[in-house]
């Protein structure tokens, strides 16, 4: 079946790579035949080999409040309305998605972010008006292909908060530790096949990781630092890695961070390098040691927040606490610092983050 007609389907492909990501959902309601190609993995490498994706920054952000100057409102009166918003690093062009059917406080504070393929899961949290942590369990999942949200299979077992997640950008999401409801720290792990919405159980983690962070690099999920149970709040250096092929861990590295860091901005490129923010500067592990390699924006050092994709790096934050949050972009290869316009009403505080190439 022609998917133009009149035209070659080879050049009728090459129009609708061309055809902008955030319009995909628009293209495959012209015909079954146009969603039948947009879904097939054989577009995305095609795009990807032309040179046609865009890499976009998805965030659970705060919506900011200029008159109160702070995202939060008045101090503990209630709790901020999170919504997902996009980030367009090359074109500075931001925008908003549609809120998930049901939720009508916003997004579940603490939630996660991973994205695979054309997909955004977001995984947990709590109840932004009661902050019960019963719903944490909740998966819901955005397709950007046909621009609905749907919902997910629950995490199976019980409960857990603040626990690590990793993509492999292609077909899972790999989750680890957090605590239970009783803030016992967990060490157990799974993973989540999202395109048969179904969850994986994982052999148990070595130790116990409270609040620690997860990176997915050359087919491996390595989980960095977190806390024990007795431990509550003090940051062990340790990490250990989860291999995907053999489906084992393997040792645990006693001395990857250094002393009492939180792991909290750790991001790995796809070249292998892992990064850090340590203090004012950002780090890099090199042979096991890390190294400065330059200082963060003075406007971005408060509670900041990492992604990575490519050569570049981009991190949101703020200068102090309650002030508007500020993007910059830095480039890894020259370590050079760009600005990005930051509208107000995209300028609030910044929970969870993550990168989709699509």
């Amino acid at each position: 079946m022609e998917l133009i007609p009149g035209l070659p389907n080879d050049i009728a492909l090459e129009c609708l790579i061309r055809v902008p990501y955030n319009h995909f959902s628009s293209v495959s309601l012209v015909s079954q035949t146009w969603k039948t190609e947009l879904e097939l993995p054989g577009f995305r490498r095609h795009r990807k080999s032309s040179g046609l994706t865009r890499f976009i920054i998805v965030m659970a952000q705060a919506r900011f409040d200029s008159n109160q100057n702070s995202f939060m409102g008045k101090k503990y009166m209630a709790a901020p309305m999170y919504r997902v918003t996009l980030c367009e690093p090359e074109t500075g062009i931001w925008s908003d998605l549609p809120p998930i059917p049901g939720l009508s406080y916003g997004l579940p504070l603490f939630c996660q972010f991973a994205g695979v393929g054309s997909d955004l899961v977001v995984l947990g949290g709590w109840d932004p008006a009661t902050w019960d942590a019963s719903n944490s369990k909740a998966v819901f999942v955005y397709n950007f292909l046909s621009g609905q949200w749907r919902a997910g299979s629950s995490m199976p077992g019980s409960p857990r908060s603040f626990f690590a997640c990793a993509s492999d950008s292609d077909r899972m999401v790999l989750v680890a530790g957090g605590h239970d409801n009783e803030k016992n720290a967990l060490k157990s792990a799974m993973a989540y096949d999202v395109f048969n919405d179904k969850w994986v159980p994982l052999p148990d983690m070595a130790r116990e990781r409270d609040e620690c962070k997860a990176v997915f690099q050359h087919g491996k999920f390595q989980v960095i630092g977190g806390y024990g149970t007795e431990m509550q709040g003090h940051f062990e250096r340790s990490a250990e890695t989860f291999d995907v092929s053999t489906w084992q861990w393997g040792s645990v590295e006693d001395n990857f961070l250094e002393t009492g860091t939180c792991p909290s901005t750790c991001v790995a490129s796809d070249k292998g390098k892992i990064y850090i923010c340590r203090g004012s500067d950002l780090a890099i592990l090199q042979n096991a040691t890390w190294k400065s390699v330059t200082e963060l924006p003075m406007e971005v050092r408060c509670s900041p927040h990492l992604t990575i994709w490519e050569d570049k790096l981009l991190v949101i934050g703020s200068e102090k606490l309650g002030a508007p949050h500020v993007t910059c972009v830095l480039n890894l290869e020259r370590y050079r610092w760009t600005r990005i316009a930051t509208p107000d009403e995209y300028s609030g505080h910044v929970q969870s983050t993550c990168c989709l190439e699509i």
